[in-house]
């Protein structure tokens, strides 16, 4: 399985080069246009730049003000400049809506966020009723696209892709009786339910326990007690990697030694010196993979540094994949109205991005969600050897 990724990921890489360093000539992600207005085209950005998720809003910020920069060197959109503008939502959703509405009042024509499922999702009608085509770099939870809304796209794959990449994981491990925990909120919840439903069918481990904690609390002790009842030899988190990085630590302290997984959320070093070490050594996790874990991206992540000074994070490939993608829309649109551009986004065939070439299915989804395997070794998450 890993060298069908490796190969596929270098033409991808290869492929990215080529399309963001095409000279501004003829229709395309750098191509010419028909819009009178010469100011710049704004695009808007909602992360979590405060909060419990913190750590991730930089990383997503950053990889998408590159994305801006090397477009703009090489022209622009309809010859005009990208800006981004990136506005906090700590990942809760009221904060989110205030600052979607801030967006919207910034007068941008896309919005390229999105990483907590629970404060993306109340940001939809906002941007839908002012005309904003969304293209959402992280939030993945179904629940975002079940309303067909079609003003939104997903470059993340979905909670049903990486329910399924946590099922063949689970069952290539031969776990024979798995818990599933959550946080209860909207990412979380969804990916519990459908890895939940999965279990127990022909040729899947059998169901020890599900369970949902509350975030932000200190002591899982009760959650943890109820789920070692059911003598699972491996758990799976959905949620974020604050809670998680407690949850393998207090599991470890009571005494339980199986396995766990981890969902998409958590993959952060941070659950690593939570948990505490030892403790988080060789736990694996469901992620689409990140820079330091992406064949070929070697000279995407030196021109990262040499941009921001450090090291690029989870979601900063694929909020460098948003801006991409909302910018080849505004191309191929020739404007920046909203309803030609999710016409333009839904014609889209073949662009070149992180996860391999995107074609939208009607769902607005990834057709691959590029799910893979990590492991934490050494401190850090990398790609899981045994894939092959």
């Amino acid at each position: 399985m890993r060298k069908s990724i490796v190969s596929t990921t270098s033409f991808t890489l290869a492929a990215i080069l080529v399309s963001v360093s095409t000279s501004a000539c003829g229709q395309g992600l750098l191509g010419g246009g028909t819009d009178d207005d010469s100011g710049p085209i704004v695009l808007g950005m909602n992360v979590p730049l405060s909060g419990g998720n913190a750590a991730i809003g930089p990383y997503m910020r950053n990889g998408a003000q590159l994305a801006v920069k090397e477009i703009n060197a090489k022209g622009g959109v309809l010859g005009r400049k990208l800006e981004l503008r990136a506005e906090d939502d700590a990942c809760d959703p009221k904060t989110a809506v205030a600052a979607a509405a801030k967006l919207v009042a910034a007068g941008i024509t896309v919005s390229v966020g999105g990483y907590c499922s629970g404060a993306t999702l109340p940001t939809l009608p906002v941007f839908g009723k002012n005309g904003i085509p969304m293209v959402i770099p992280g939030a993945n939870s179904n629940e975002l696209v079940d309303q067909h809304l079609k003003h939104v796209f997903l470059i993340n794959g979905t909670g049903t892709q990486q329910a399924d990449t946590a099922i063949s994981w689970l069952t290539k491990e031969r776990a024979t009786r798995v818990a599933v925990m959550d946080d209860n909120t909207s990412y979380s919840k969804n990916i519990s339910d459908l890895t939940w439903r999965r279990l127990g069918s022909a040729g899947a481990p059998a169901r020890a326990a599900q369970e949902a904690v509350n975030p932000g609390e200190s002591d899982y002790g009760p959650n943890i007690s109820r789920v070692l009842k059911t003598k699972p030899d491996y758990v799976y988190w959905t949620g974020y990697y604050q809670e998680g990085g407690l949850l393998i630590r207090q599991f470890r302290q009571a005494g339980y030694t199986g396995r766990f997984l981890v969902a998409d959320g958590s993959v952060d070093t941070k659950l690593i010196s939570i948990a505490g070490g030892a403790n988080a050594e060789r736990v694996f996790a469901t992620m689409t993979q990140t820079p330091d874990t992406t064949p070929g991206a070697g000279d995407w992540i030196a021109r990262y540094k040499r941009e921001f000074g450090t090291e690029p994070g989870p979601y900063s490939t694929q909020s460098y994949d948003a801006v991409r993608v909302a910018a080849e829309g505004i191309a191929k649109a020739g404007a920046t109205k909203g309803d030609k551009i999710v016409a333009a986004l839904e014609r889209i065939d073949g662009f070149p991005i992180f996860s391999g070439p995107l074609t939208f299915t009607r769902d607005h989804t990834l057709q691959n969600g590029g799910f893979v395997i990590l492991a934490a070794r050494n401190g850090k998450f990398v790609l899981q050897d045994s894939l092959k």
